[in-house]
């Protein structure tokens, strides 16, 4: 189940259950070179064949965060390798989807399980054959931070920053550019039946944005992987995007926490 992955073979999104994986920015807006470290990836079967894209965040030179349904078998579709592409957009990088990237090994968390909802440990790494030294990296929180942020008075209140390169709308126009984008969203809740302790909760709203040329919204298919910032001017990844409730990719965007203990030491432990 790719819930916000973008199949390249075929031209329609896979849909699966109430949880349906997650893809691109939605009222975003560019992101003028804000984080350089978040890059697009794409997927490859034993015979080189494109599986899917994500998005994901450069953790260290070789280590790339993304979401475990992105990393893992769906059905007969087996990810052996992967590329990785960091430009702003990819639509002008030579030779996408079958050169020109990073190329690496996706690895999936052992305890990845969509259908234990909402324990799903939906991460994922690539571990590059290259180390990519140029493009800054992204951080993993403290451990337990959302969880200290839930108990505090005004969390309603809270910023996050989505970035992905997914789609951009389904209706009226399917809009797939691929490009990074960026779009500041609101918490919703850290304590319902679908996040309990392991997903965070965010909007998934078109507004008039905050002041620092940053639009309300939320993510799409494509953008499955990518990083939720908080605070949303930093480089912290509290989250990697994991699903939404529909197809049409509005009203809510639910992300696997990154401050659950021991995930770091899987992670950084590649």
């Amino acid at each position: 189940m790719k819930a916000k992955a973008v199949v390249l073979i075929v031209t329609v999104l896979l849909i699966a259950l109430a949880a349906l994986p997650a893809g691109a920015i939605t009222g975003g807006v560019p992101d003028g070179g804000q984080h350089p470290y978040v890059g697009l990836v794409v997927f490859y079967d034993a015979a080189g064949n494109p599986l899917w894209r994500c998005s994901g965040t450069l953790l260290t030179p070789t280590i790339f965060l993304t979401a475990g349904h992105c990393t893992a078998p769906d059905g007969p579709a087996v990810p052996v390798s992967a590329q990785v592409w960091f430009d702003e957009n990819v639509t002008t990088a030579t030779g996408y989807p079958f050169s020109g990237g990073v190329t690496g090994t996706p690895y999936t968390h052992p305890l990845y399980n969509f259908g234990a909802l909402p324990a799903t440990y939906d991460v994922g790494v690539v571990v590059l054959g290259s180390p990519v030294t140029d493009k800054g990296y992204g951080a993993l929180p403290p451990v337990g931070l959302l969880t200290d942020l839930d108990t505090r008075r005004g969390q309603k209140d809270l910023t996050f920053m989505v970035v992905g390169y997914g789609l951009q709308e389904i209706k009226p126009t399917f809009m797939a550019e691929r490009s990074r984008l960026k779009a500041t969203s609101t918490l919703v809740n850290l304590r319902s039946a679908l996040t309990d302790g392991y997903n965070l909760h965010t909007t998934n709203n078109p507004g008039k944005g905050n002041g620092r040329g940053e639009t309300s919204g939320g993510t799409c298919f494509g953008d499955s992987g990518g990083p939720v910032f908080y605070p949303a001017d930093s480089n912290q990844v509290v989250g990697i995007t994991s699903f939404g409730l529909n197809q049409n990719c509005k009203g809510a965007d639910f992300a696997f926490r990154t401050d659950l203990p021991d995930l770091a030491g899987w992670i950084l432990g590649h």
